[in-house]
């Protein structure tokens, strides 16, 4: 066994994980198998977050099946987590499902030395592993490849109650890299080249936390969070850190004082809203209403220097009234998000939410969903137009045109002739404001 490709699909935990692994197969003398070459080892990363997204798997499952009939695949991820009819039986083709991501290391390693022991004896091989210490788990990052951002995991694991939601089932350990890997961490992502490291997690804001439950002794304040985010922004040659996601509860003053301090931490804040209407966040079951997510956007607002709040939004959960979603648009007007993640909503088996009366129908969901994208494209527009004649800092990620993100996350595509290397930063001014994107070019009084 000598290449291996590995299919991602779901969030940027599932992409960081997909990172170690290719790493550690790297370790074990593997390399990828060059584009459009079939490899001995595919690795499917899969995601059950929707029912969309564990079709999705099983189709890149059936799909590296017939590619190379030979081939040896292995199965991680989210869908064998559920340990449900959603995945896919044995056929005999040297397919290994690995529901735990406790001995993943190991059973990745026995299955690279041993490529075609029947995987039908999965218990004799756990059994005869797990004596082993060699490979106790996935490396830390020391690169990530392929990407000019680095995502660097801190958190993992979620106890919450969200009635949508089928994370606490796949990951229900709540648990936090101590402070000291994720800062050997940073400093080896850094060292590697990379100029802006994006820190993620299942539920980032409980980093340090044993849950991810607001109030009470169990769930203090978000102070070790907080202490990684400084720590972090410490770090010589750290040009720029970013957050995933945060719930609007992590929006805190202790919070928002470390991203006005250090100047390396990005004026763009990910929440996952879900909802603007207090109805159907308590149906929801999210742990606050829709004043609370309004005066945590406005503390945002008030503290950072013209943020990018972006957000995610659920259209079309059980029991969503017109009236409940225009409270959704409005809030969305109110907040001047500048970019919204639509999520039309979909039964999730396995989810309180599956069993919820009053479904909206379909074509009122797909109405919605089109409705609310398009105000996210006319606010990112808005949000964009106050930049023009200003000046930014843009991270190259594509040079065939030269395009990146700037501090505040919206892509800039440059006009300059000028040749732009991937991952260089460069000092632009903001000339036009295109439907999709605005464009800037370097300025010569910069």
């Amino acid at each position: 066994m000598r290449t291996f490709s590995i299919y991602t699909l779901g969030c940027k935990v599932n992409q960081y994980e997909s990172a170690q692994i290719a790493q550690f197969l790297e370790q074990l003398g593997l390399s990828m198998a060059p584009s459009g070459e079939q490899p001995d080892l595919c690795i499917i990363n899969t995601c059950c977050v929707t029912a969309t997204a564990s079709a999705k798997s099983r189709q890149y499952i059936q799909r590296a099946l017939k590619a190379n009939p030979a081939g040896v695949r292995i199965v991680c991820g989210c869908l064998p987590a559920i340990n449900s009819r959603e995945n896919p039986p044995y056929d005999g083709n040297n397919l290994h499902i690995i529901s735990s991501r406790d001995d993943l290391a190991q059973r990745i390693a026995h299955i690279v030395a041993n490529p075609y022991i029947k995987a039908e004896n999965a218990t004799k091989i756990k059994d005869g592993i797990a004596k082993s210490a060699k490979y106790p788990k996935l490396p830390q990052l020391s690169s990530f490849k392929g990407h000019t951002r680095a995502f660097l995991k801190v958190q993992d694991g979620c106890d919450g109650s969200c009635t949508y939601c089928i994370v606490p089932k796949v990951r229900p350990v709540v648990q936090s890299k101590p402070i000291e890997e994720a800062i050997a961490e940073a400093k080896a992502l850094i060292a590697s080249g990379h100029k802006e490291i994006v820190v993620t997690g299942v539920n980032l804001g409980s980093y340090g936390r044993n849950t991810t439950r607001r109030g009470g002794p169990m769930c203090p304040p978000n102070s070790p969070f907080v202490n990684l985010l400084e720590n972090l922004a410490k770090i010589p040659g750290l040009a720029r850190i970013r957050l995933s996601s945060l719930d609007p509860g992590d929006i805190t003053d202790e919070l928002l004082d470390i991203f006005c301090k250090y100047k390396n931490i990005m004026p763009h804040i990910h929440l996952s809203v879900q909802s603007g209407s207090s109805a159907t966040l308590k149906r929801m079951c999210r742990p606050y209403d829709a004043d609370e997510l309004r005066a945590k956007i406005k503390l945002i607002k008030n503290r950072l220097d013209h943020p990018a709040v972006t957000c995610d939004i659920i259209v079309g959960f059980p029991g969503e009234t017109d009236e409940d979603f225009q409270e959704t648009l409005e809030l969305s007007k109110s907040a001047g998000f500048s970019k919204i993640h639509v999520f039309p909503f979909s039964i999730r088996s396995g989810t309180p939410a599956a069993k919820l009366k009053d479904r909206v129908p379909s074509n009122i969901i797909k109405s919605r969903a089109q409705t609310l994208r398009q105000l996210s494209d006319d606010l990112g527009r808005k949000f964009r137009e106050q930049f023009i004649g200003q000046t930014c800092e843009v991270l190259i990620e594509s040079s065939s045109p030269p395009s990146g993100r700037c501090e505040r996350y919206f892509i800039v595509k440059l006009k300059n002739d000028k040749p732009f290397k991937k991952n260089e930063i460069v000092t632009i001014k903001i000339t036009a404001n295109k439907k999709e994107w605005p464009e800037g070019e370097i300025d010569n009084k910069i």
